[in-house]
């Protein structure tokens, strides 16, 4: 093999390899934006149900509604982000309380 040959043959591989470089960057950001969207809708739903219990406790009285919780215990849920669906079976009863990804 000639010099000539191999400077050719880095100068192809040169451009494959930043290609590749940049693609496991955009995935990792990918993956990276994912986890933390997962750990903000784990917090939203267990600071929803620490809210609900704190509750019961002063109130002896699980909240009636979602909004109850966001009015007088400062839970804030970004709607534009999750949906939160609050079942109330019955006042001494937990709630169903469950978080979804609202579509973007």
């Amino acid at each position: 093999m000639t010099k000539g040959f191999l400077k050719r043959l880095l100068w192809l591989l040169l451009p494959a390899l930043a290609l590749c470089f940049v693609l496991f960057f955009l995935t990792a950001l990918s993956n990276l934006d994912q986890g933390r969207a997962l750990e903000d809708k784990a917090q939203l739903e267990d600071a929803l149900h620490r809210a609900a219990v704190s509750c019961y406790a002063i109130e002896g009285a699980y909240p009636p509604d979602l909004a109850y919780l966001v009015d007088n215990y400062g839970v804030q849920v970004d709607t534009q982000r999750f949906t939160v669906v609050y079942q109330l079976h019955a006042s001494n009863l937990m709630p169903d309380i469950t978080v979804l990804d609202r579509p973007q």
